[in-house]
């Protein structure tokens, strides 16, 4: 049975108790439906324990209706494989878990602060925890290693689940004319109908993602064998691209306008980092920073973004700068002076410029693709007097990009 099938069933299954029937030990229970097709053939309302977590002194809940509720909790069932009837105790004892441990996991998964009267989990949540810390039992990880790996999943996939919903809804307002608040009410009966197939996606990239970043060690080692302590472990081109006047026009613009901005900024960013052979390590806002394996890859996608947005009418200029130099990896992101010098260095670019330092710049001297010119010294907090290098294409190919 398909997972819209599954959804369908349940909501015919299940009904509503009265209210002085419906808790038993602080937890909602279900009975078989006795009249299919009733108004009381739905899952119980949530508690008011699930909503707590959702207060908002500016907006309201907007599933307030009997049915609303209902087909979230419906949802709710088909994601988590039964309606949330279990305390942390429940939960960690089910799974043989100790609490604290369990607690540093739900923290790294990023779970609100729970109390023994939250009836926030299910036995799915206990299977987790078990296949979670089965990776120091079974596996020989370290307990830091474990929660660094869970708090990886935790993080990436609020975001990637923030950006699907808002993805989805804004493609029902656009396709089907659906105000905000219709296509989110709708979204619920429409997600059980996508789940298998996003879940399908979901492992086939991270699969391909796994294999490229395992191929990516290859570059680890170091070409002269060089074995200091003291050096960063990765070489790598680390590059910013940043609107101009992004602030000012935000505050002109309204909610569409502005979504549209950010989203054309980041998808053209996305395609031009991917075509040169980059990888985008986070976009905030008005700023996307970016990681090459080359400096003559970092070059040749700072020179493309700045090109690409500049001919776009619908965006700002942008400034964009890049230093090839050591970074350390650690939680998703890079760190070092490197990264901090390219984030400096974009600072202060003019408008449609694309600058570097001068140690990339002689990185790149003897490449005809890159014509190279000294700016101005220029003070640069936490560098000194640092003179940024202008880049402009050279002779040969530009990098490519498609966007039909």
């Amino acid at each position: 049975m398909s997972t819209s099938e599954r959804f369908v069933e349940y909501r015919k299954s299940q009904r509503i108790l009265p209210a002085h029937q419906a808790a038993t030990n602080g937890r909602t229970a279900h009975v078989e439906s006795t009249a299919p097709g009733s108004d009381e053939n739905l899952p119980a309302e949530p508690t008011s324990e699930h909503f707590q977590y959702l207060k908002n002194r500016a907006q309201s809940n907007l599933y307030r209706t009997p049915e609303d509720r209902a087909a979230m909790r419906a949802l709710e069932k088909v994601l988590l494989g039964d309606n949330r009837h279990l305390n942390r105790r429940d939960v960690s004892a089910q799974s043989g878990v100790s609490l604290l441990t369990s607690r540093k996991i739900w923290r790294a998964l990023g779970f609100p602060n729970l109390t023994d009267k939250d009836l926030f989990f299910t036995e799915s949540d206990a299977d987790a925890l078990g296949t979670i810390t089965g990776l120091s039992r079974e596996h020989g990880l370290t307990e830091e290693g474990v929660i660094s790996i869970t708090r990886s999943i935790g993080q990436l996939t609020d975001r990637m689940v923030a950006w699907q919903i808002e993805a989805l809804v804004e493609d029902m307002m656009t396709n089907k004319g659906y105000t905000d608040s219709k296509a989110r009410q709708e979204l619920l009966k429409f997600l059980p109908e996508l789940l298998e197939d996003l879940e399908e996606i979901l492992i086939y990239g991270y699969r391909r993602q796994l294999s490229a970043a395992v191929l990516r060690l290859a570059l680890r080692s170091e070409q002269n064998d060089i074995d200091d302590p003291t050096l960063l472990p990765l070489v790598r081109g680390v590059g910013f691209a940043d609107l101009v006047s992004y602030t000012t026009l935000s505050r002109r613009m309204n909610e569409q306008t502005l979504a549209d901005l950010v989203q054309t900024f980041e998808q053209r960013c996305a395609e031009v980092v991917a075509v040169g052979g980059g990888r985008i390590i986070k976009t905030i806002g008005d700023e996307v920073m970016f990681l090459t394996e080359t400096p003559e890859a970092a070059a040749r996608i700072s020179l493309a973004l700045s090109k690409l947005i500049k001919e776009d009418p619908h965006l700002p200029e942008a400034r964009v700068a890049f230093v090839w130099g050591r970074i350390l990896p650690k939680l998703g992101d890079i760190y070092g002076p490197t990264v901090n010098l390219a984030s400096r260095l974009v600072a202060v670019a003019n408008p449609g410029d694309v600058v570097t330092d001068d140690s990339t710049a002689h990185t790149l001297a003897d490449d005809q693709r890159f014509v190279l010119t000294p700016r101005d010294i220029q003070d640069i907090r936490g560098f000194g007097e640092i003179r940024p290098v202008g880049l402009t294409p050279g002779i040969g190919n530009e990098l490519e990009i498609d966007f039909e």
